[in-house]
């Protein structure tokens, strides 16, 4: 039987996102945010959605959960849809997510070519995949074939000299300090010319 690609870091960190439970949406907080981007009290809102004000109260409490009639009308009331009120809005909403990776402490991903540590590894759901990497590849044969994925990357020398292939253009030499922005899907290897092995940074989006 032939041998099955490597799988890249990106298709794995992918593989965990989608194997990861959704986030459960707390309908408590999703209606009080609701309520108080339209300025409204707890009265005026439970007047227009139709229900008791002690119901909505115990609702976004999470003191007891709505019946689909009381769903329908909390959608209704509030102008939007019943799929709506179980959305968690994506747009301007600050998510106050941080992580600190110390010095060498990020998670280890090795290959034959590259040396990953992966960066802020402990926050799922990332729309970008930042990681650390020493490349140990010297020569473009060291590579099954093009590197290719999903999204776009930035590349930064972090320390050495690399050379930079990809698939349409002229292989470039790349410095301490320099860096390179790409489209992912275009094919793409990089080795070590420095002495030492090279440092790089990567980010990549994910969608």
């Amino acid at each position: 039987m032939p041998e099955l690609p490597e799988p890249t870091l990106l298709s794995i960190e992918r593989d965990k996102r989608e194997q990861e439970p959704p986030a459960q949406l707390d309908l408590g907080a999703r209606l009080r945010a609701l309520r108080k981007e339209r300025g409204w009290t707890l009265a005026q809102a439970a007047e227009a959605v139709g229900l008791a004000r002690s119901t909505l109260s115990k609702i976004e409490n999470g003191q007891m959960s709505p019946t689909f009639e009381a769903v329908r009308k909390l959608a209704s009331g509030m102008g939007i849809s019943v799929p709506q009120l179980f959305t968690s809005p994506k747009s301007g909403k600050m998510l106050a997510r941080r992580s600190i990776t110390r010095v060498g402490a990020g998670r280890a991903h090795i290959t034959a070519t590259y040396e990953h540590e992966i960066i802020a590894a402990d926050i799922t759901h990332k729309r970008m995949l930042p990681y650390r990497a020493t490349v140990r590849a010297r020569a473009f044969e060291d590579f099954d074939g093009w590197v290719r994925h999903d999204g776009e990357e930035l590349l930064y020398v972090l320390s050495g000299e690399v050379e930079f292939f990809s698939e349409f253009y002229e292989p470039v030499r790349l410095g301490e300090g320099d860096s390179a922005y790409y489209d992912a899907t275009m094919g793409h290897n990089m080795i070590s010319t420095s002495v030492e092995d090279a440092l790089v940074l990567w980010v990549t989006s994910q969608d």
